[in-house]
């Protein structure tokens, strides 16, 4: 009887690396998860490559007994987008830490880079809206601080460089590189006219390959103590929330991907064509979906389940446990709270980016508690998530009746019921516990042919999927909607006139 073949999935994320083993069917046989290394310095906080490397092999050898390794076909990485650090060229040590996505450092760069050019000339080449968390910007950053640490060297985001580790390639995926400010869209190429006028060399940025592509095969070194057989190709799936989408089918048109963790991400996907000012308008950003001839568009929110948790201990003494939670949502009514929370405690995105916005209640009388509270905050935050889904709609062309969840925010079953609820669209939620890694293992498959293309992948993996559905109420959707078009948007502008003045 011939031995299932089996992929190996890796995420470097914000909070944690995860490795996962799965079957050719897309179970999930194995995961071990460790926190991501930081440190602080000068003021900002960093990765230390060092520790990721290493704890990346820890993470393989739990994930993958010594019988189980020599069964692995192939390997996926797929990570946060915007971290990067810089590698020597030659020896791959690492000349500066991986700085953070969410690291202010390259602000003054970021504000000086986007001054460089037009506007939206730059958002129809690289899908984006300029920002110091691109590694344009943080290249900038180091240039400025150490000039010398840019000859010779490289430029590698997070997976990128896990990649690296167990194969001594240096490569990206398209997703990764869309997250640089410096890689055209519309091409599929680096801008090099654009990183030249910055003094850069276009050599500080690595080849380029399709999400899930062979860039090299697992090393000797690797081998030897993971007992995962050198040669077994490895894949840069690239961004996650990207790879999370192919894991859960959110591949064509009308379908929409909602991942609820401490910040929200919406993400869908749309035929492949030339960016225009209406697309700028959305406040959304784009890139290269791995699904053939699509472009994806995402939008998000910094602080969906942080708005969570800053209620369960700001608001709270001693801080709301989650079943507390839980229980006072039980209590409420599945009308609206006639309360609005203006979810911006770090900002706001699309489709009104400002980064200045504040968060705010609005509505509140002496009948009102602390589970009405609550909830409102839950409202609060789909009522921003159903502006970006009515935002992508006008630019997609397409109605996005079709919303798959995932991530931590999954286990609130009333806040499910109130994103259906605002939305009037049915939400389907998937019992795929790791969506990242799985998106991972799976494109690395496609790309090395354990699957002959996407589609055969997504149907062996679904075909072991469960899920659940949460329908609208049809009823109470009607007052969601009066309320979201009559009161939440037309309070946006006075709320963001205050947020300039305090």
């Amino acid at each position: 009887m011939e031995t299932q073949r089996l992929l190996l999935g890796i995420d470097v994320g914000t909070t944690h690396c995860k490795a996962a083993l799965f079957a050719e069917d897309g179970g999930l046989l194995r995961q071990a998860k460790t926190n991501t290394p930081r440190y602080e310095e000068d003021g900002f906080e960093y990765f230390d490559p060092k520790r990721l490397s290493e704890g990346i092999v820890a993470l393989i050898r739990e994930a993958v007994t010594p019988a189980e390794a020599r069964h692995v076909a192939c390997v996926g990485v797929t990570s946060m987008a915007e971290t990067g650090l810089l590698v020597d060229a030659a020896s791959g040590q690492a000349r500066s830490p991986l700085l953070p996505w969410f690291s202010p450092c390259a602000k003054a760069q970021s504000e000086r880079m986007v001054g460089e050019g037009d506007p939206m000339e730059r958002f129809a080449a690289t899908g984006l809206r300029g920002s110091f968390k691109y590694g344009l910007a943080k290249l900038l950053w180091l240039k400025e601080r150490a000039p010398d640490r840019l000859e010779n060297a490289v430029w590698l985001s997070a997976a990128d460089y896990a990649a690296y580790g167990l194969t001594g390639a240096m490569a990206t995926d398209y997703t990764l590189a869309a997250r640089t400010y410096a890689y055209r869209i519309d091409r599929k190429e680096w801008d090099r006219d654009w990183i030249r006028h910055f003094g850069l060399a276009p050599a500080l940025f690595p080849e380029v390959y399709p999400s899930g592509m062979p860039i090299g095969g697992i090393t000797k070194s690797i081998e030897n103590v993971t007992g995962i057989p050198e040669g077994v190709p490895v894949a840069i799936a690239g961004h996650d929330h990207v790879a999370a989408s192919v894991a859960i089918g959110v591949t064509r048109p009308g379908e929409v991907m909602d991942s609820i963790g401490t910040a929200e991400t919406l993400l869908g996907v749309f035929d492949r064509r030339a960016l225009v000012q209406e697309d700028w308008d959305s406040g959304l950003s784009f890139g290269l979906h791995p699904a053939n001839g699509r472009l994806f568009w995402m939008g998000g929110l910094s602080a969906s389940g942080g708005s969570v948790e800053w209620f369960r201990t700001a608001l709270s003494d001693p801080a709301l446990s989650y079943e507390k939670i839980i229980g006072l949502l039980d209590g409420t009514s599945p009308e609206p709270t006639g309360i609005l929370y203006f979810p911006y405690l770090s900002g706001s995105g699309a489709p009104m980016p400002d980064p200045d916005a504040k968060a705010a209640f609005f509505g509140i009388t002496s009948r009102h508690r602390q589970a009405d509270l609550l909830k409102a905050v839950l409202e609060g935050t789909a009522y921003e998530m159903e502006a970006i889904r009515r935002s992508a709609a006008r630019i997609a062309g397409t109605p996005i009746d079709r919303t798959v969840v995932t991530g931590g925010g999954v286990r609130n079953r009333h806040w499910l019921q109130i994103k259906a609820n605002v939305s009037g669209s049915r939400i389907r939620l998937p019992d795929e516990p790791e969506t990242a890694l799985l998106g991972a293992a799976l494109l690395a498959g496609i790309g090395c042919g354990i699957y002959a293309n996407m589609e055969q992948a997504l149907e062996v993996a679904a075909g072991r999927r469960n899920e659940t559905i949460v329908e609208p109420q049809n009823d109470i959707h009607e007052s969601y909607r009066a309320i979201y078009e009559r009161v939440y948007m037309p309070l946006q502008q006075p709320l963001r006139q205050y947020s300039k003045i305090i």
